[in-house]
């Protein structure tokens, strides 16, 4: 992918079509209440899109679905198969939803290639949840050698502060799925993710690295 911090969206539902014309970098086709076929159906209809837009396709928890449609990666949740089995069965782009620090390092210990990490703001997926907030998210980027990826209640407005953290970007799902344009709710975050100076905390690992020799 081409942007330096990735826009990456969790879709159950919605014009996906139009999220991708707005500049998402991954869409993740998660729907934990439709039976496999129907999943896989959706997920072989998403496909062709990502392709065309250069995105990468990733399924929630299903590894049976990820390999029948050509997916790029999985996205395990806490009840999914343990990142290490996984790995056994699965040699593609591996992710993990984490909720603290323990948890991250468990994720990269055990091989998984980014993590997701939240709630930071309030949210409508969370209801009753209090959020994590950004020190514990600069926390766990500091905490690992892997990705990280914010989600919950990102919006263009906090992008700044989230991405300040080092994080290598965001994870969405109402804040372009929910919206009445979801092509412009897209470019809106898009552009906000482009506009920020901030660089990723990877990347200022292997230039400090660079500089060294």
């Amino acid at each position: 992918m081409a942007n330096t911090h990735v826009l990456h969206l969790v879709a159950d539902q919605g014009d996906l079509a139009a999220a991708l014309r707005g500049g998402v970098d991954a869409v993740q086709v998660r729907n934990k209440s439709l039976p496999a076929a129907d999943l896989l159906a959706a997920a072989r209809a998403a496909a062709p899109l990502c392709r065309a837009a250069g995105a990468l396709l990733l399924i929630n928890d299903r590894i049976d679905v990820a390999l029948l449609c050509g997916a790029d990666g999985v996205h395990l949740a806490g009840r999914s198969l343990p990142p290490a089995d996984a790995r056994r069965i699965f040699p593609r782009l591996l992710g993990l939803s984490v909720h603290d620090v323990a948890g991250a390092r468990d994720a990269a210990a055990a091989g998984v290639d980014y993590v997701t990490f939240g709630h930071v703001f309030p949210t409508g997926s969370k209801p009753g949840l209090p959020p994590q907030g950004l020190r514990a998210l600069r926390s766990v980027v500091e905490a690992v050698e892997i990705p990280v990826l914010a989600i919950g209640g990102i919006s263009p407005d906090n992008a700044p502060d989230v991405l300040a953290t080092g994080c290598a970007g965001v994870a969405v799902i109402s804040s372009i799925l929910a919206a009445g344009d979801p092509e412009a709710a897209a470019r809106r975050l898009r552009a906000a993710l482009d506009a920020c100076r901030a660089i990723p905390r990877k990347e200022l690992r292997q230039r400090a690295a660079a500089d060294q020799r």
